[in-house]
């Protein structure tokens, strides 16, 4: 412990506070494990906050932020990406006719916004796409958390039904200016 204590000594600069050693030291091996571990769940837990206000940001400039492709193309997409929104696109379409019938209940759209709120997060934690391809597909995330939020029953005076159908539309929209050759637009 001597050894370790002299080669945090001399490769790191002293600590002003005092600290409880032998706590200190024996957690301090692990250090940039737990760093790394905390990080990736911090990330996984906040991702879809993180790309709300990221997509909320990029509407507020002089100019409103508008969908639009890549020179007349689709824009790229990425596995992680697919695999989410196809996964969205399941959930929605698996619930599809409890919807249009009204006979989904508060906790099937409240299950059904989770499943949207996972796959955003996992879509945010793993996605690798250009700058410009990112900043549209934060365009439908925000639309996919609005509709996720609607869902769950988190905005006053809204029905969770129109939720469902803000989802369904970021879903059309993906498939529109998004190039997954996969994806099928869900038919309503």
């Amino acid at each position: 412990m001597a050894k370790l204590k002299k080669r945090y000594r001399r490769n790191h600069c002293q600590l002003s506070a005092p600290i409880n050693h032998h706590l200190f030291w024996r957690i301090t091996p692990m250090k940039p494990y737990l760093l790394t571990a905390l990080t990736v769940l911090t990330l996984a837990a906040t991702g879809p906050s993180f790309a709300a206000n990221e997509a909320h940001d990029h509407g507020h400039g002089t100019t409103s932020a508008t969908l639009q492709l890549n020179a007349g193309k689709k824009w790229e997409t990425d596995a992680p990406l697919r695999k989410s929104m196809g996964e969205i696109r399941q959930s929605m379409a698996s619930s599809l006719h409890a919807i249009h019938e009204n006979k989904l209940s508060s906790k099937g759209y409240g299950a059904l916004a989770k499943k949207v709120e996972d796959a955003v997060g996992n879509m945010v934690a793993n996605c690798k796409l250009g700058t410009q391809a990112d900043e549209q597909l934060h365009l439908i995330i925000a639309d996919l958390l609005a509709g996720a939020e609607q869902m769950a029953g988190k905005v006053k005076q809204a029905k969770r039904m129109d939720g469902a159908v803000k989802v369904i539309g970021a879903l059309d929209n993906y498939g529109k200016y998004f190039d997954d050759p996969g994806f099928q637009p869900i038919a309503h």
